[in-house]
């Protein structure tokens, strides 16, 4: 029997499968997250330096692959066993093995977090196409997620391939049919565009980036027009609970900006489990 013909045979295998491969994706992420501001930001003054006609200074060589990752206190390498998902920050109680430095929680919390929704997608789908195009989906959010919280930069090296991506999926009518998927990205753009534009118009402020308006393109290319209403309703409640609540408990200030794009990506992900049941009830309702 091949390893696909057991997958489809004993879910429970295929479901193991994918939580343990996903804690090492999750370990990736945490590079993504970690890295690709860095790269962005070290392109972006490249470029302006090359642009005022200044020379580019001499930088050690980093992407996602390069350098090794080390400590950030002491720099000492990361070894493998060092690096294990989960087991070795508690192995490690939360500290370097060089210099005893804490590490952020951050760290197992993604690989966690990637393992369970990922698990609970191959529960869900099985062994399937829809599985994988989800798998990819959720990924790229929870990346876009927490560099977002990080950076307030929502980068469009993930969020424009995350929408064709949506559409080429769409294609063969994963989710939704093309043309849903198509409005949706159109859609998903034109909505925050102008709810910037209107909020610009009257307080003279921007409300929010650019990033925000392609994530909800692309989630509209995944899951089509129709789940945008809902994307946006939960994306606005629960930030405005989190707001409110780190304004009176954390004396957040008033004036001090949130990255909007945490609360798009839950938004997403519950309309993406549960918005058809979530409309059905609407519709019900009503």
């Amino acid at each position: 029997m091949s390893l696909f013909e057991s997958f489809q045979t004993f879910p429970a295998l295929f479901v193991t499968a994918v939580t343990a491969m996903s804690l090492a994706i999750g370990s990736f992420l945490n590079v993504v997250i970690h890295r690709l501001p860095k790269m962005m930001e070290r392109q972006w003054r490249d470029e302006l330096l090359e642009l005022n006609g200044q020379e580019i200074p001499a930088s050690p060589r980093c992407n996602l692959m390069v350098p090794r990752s080390a400590c950030p206190a002491c720099n000492h390498p990361i070894r493998a066993l060092e690096n294990i998902p989960v087991l070795s920050y508690l192995v490690l109680r939360g500290k370097c093995s060089a210099c005893n430095a804490g590490i952020s929680l951050r760290y197992p919390f993604v690989e966690a977090l990637t393992a369970a929704l990922s698990g609970y997608i191959a529960w869900r789908y099985g062994f399937s196409w829809h599985t994988l195009a989800t798998l990819v989906f959720v990924w790229a959010m929870i990346a876009l997620a927490f560099i977002d919280l990080d950076t307030f930069y929502l980068p469009d090296n993930i969020t424009l391939p995350l929408l064709w991506a949506g559409l080429f999926v769409n294609m063969g009518g994963v989710f939704v049919d093309l043309e849903s998927a198509v409005i949706g990205a159109i859609a998903g753009y034109l909505a925050l565009w102008l709810v910037f534009w209107g909020y610009k118009l009257v307080t003279g402020k921007d409300g929010m980036g650019y990033g925000d308006f392609k994530l909800l393109a692309a989630i509209g290319a995944w899951l089509g027009w129709k789940m945008l209403p809902v994307v946006i309703l939960l994306s606005s409640f629960v930030g405005a609970i989190v707001g409110i609540s780190l304004i009176v408990f954390a004396r957040h200030g008033r004036n001090v900006p949130i990255p909007f794009g945490p609360y798009l990506v839950m938004g997403g992900l519950i309309a993406l489990f549960w918005g058809d049941q979530l409309l059905q009830y609407y519709l019900q309702t009503l």
